[in-house]
Order: structure tokens, then sequence, then C-alpha cells
């Protein structure tokens, strides 16, 4: 039972860091005016700073329900609100984003995993 679940947790870590490459390709910016038609039709999806976007956006592809879950709870993943929008539209503010379908995922401030950082 216990060579099983760790065997699932191979698998699962193997297809999250698949998912994580595959994403931290399709990552760029984009400026607020170009994602205000998406705000309208309520995809978008704000990610908090001290999130990892792309950590976020593979576990969402992986149905990760408990981490995203934990995420909305900790008000650190939601969609992004009139607030907001209305802040970002006074800036035009350059977010980063990726998309995982339906979802565009954005981040005004985007943090670097520290692995990455080399």
């Amino acid at each position: 039972m216990i060579s099983h679940r760790i065997t699932d947790l191979m698998m699962n870590e193997k297809i999250l860091a698949s998912l994580r490459a595959e994403l931290n390709e399709q990552t760029a910016q984009m400026q607020w005016s170009e994602l205000e038609r998406y705000f309208a039709g309520g995809t978008l999806i704000s990610v908090a700073a001290e999130l990892d976007l792309i950590d976020v956006g593979a576990r969402i592809a992986a149905d990760d329900k408990a981490s995203v879950q934990d995420w909305m709870k900790a008000e650190l993943l939601h969609r992004v609100n009139d607030a907001q929008a209305l802040q970002w539209l006074a800036q035009d503010a350059l977010l980063w984003t990726v998309v995982v379908k339906p979802w565009i995922l954005v981040q005004h401030e985007r943090r670097v995993p520290a692995d990455a950082a080399h």
C-alpha cells in the first residue's frame, strides 16, 4: 500500500514537471488593455504574487483540487474582481499570463522560483 502511494506521488511529480515545462514556454506578459475582454468574459484568474504562476497553472491542469481550494480559501487565487480591474486599467498594468483552458491566469508581480533564478 505504501509503495503504491510512493509510485503515485512519483507519477504525479513527473506529470507536474512536464506541465510546468510546457506552461513555462507559454507564459507571456500582456498589457491589461489586451486582457479586458477576457475579464468581461469572466475567464481571468488572479494569482497572488507569493505563488508561482507556473506551479498554479500546472496544478490546475492536473486537477489538483486540494491545492486550488487551499489557495482560494487563503484568497491567493480568485477571479479578477472589479477593484483589481479598475486599478490595472488605470495603470494599463503589465501582467504575466498563462492559459490553462478555460482560464487565463494573471499575475501582476511574478515570483521567480529560487531554482529558476540561477
